[in-house]
């Protein structure tokens, strides 16, 4: 795309903070730290699906405390083209094969041929 972009990825780690009660200081020296990992997905979700349907009209990439196919498919139906997957790796090496494995078996049960149709699939809910 001239002058711009040609996708967006979001979101990275959130900004946060935490105390040691014993000495009354944050124990990481510039005080703040990056909040990532499962903690994180609810506002990932919730930013991938207002980038995608609200604010550009390039690829989004859902990150962000994905864990589990599950996530991957739900960053997918709020209207990001790919994923990218992080923290989880620290504790689970095999999480990429996971999540295609389960992605591929979730396709194969709804009837959906291709990523493409999951991922535009979600559709915004009135109250």
């Amino acid at each position: 795309m001239a002058n711009g972009a040609d996708a967006i990825s979001l979101i990275g780690a959130v900004p946060a903070m935490r105390f040691d009660v014993k000495i009354k200081k944050p124990p990481l020296k510039a005080n703040f730290g990056g909040l990532t990992g499962s903690a994180v997905f609810p506002i990932a979700l919730r930013m991938v699906y207002q980038a995608a349907h609200y604010a550009v009209k390039i690829p989004v990439i859902g990150l962000g405390g994905i864990s589990c196919w599950q996530d991957a498919a739900e960053m997918l139906i709020a209207g990001a083209k790919a994923v990218q997957i992080g923290s989880i790796l620290f504790s689970n090496p095999y999480a990429p094969l996971n999540i295609i494995d389960g992605l591929t078996n979730y396709l194969e049960r709804e009837n959906i041929d291709s990523i493409e149709k999951l991922c535009a699939s979600g559709e915004l809910m009135s109250c």
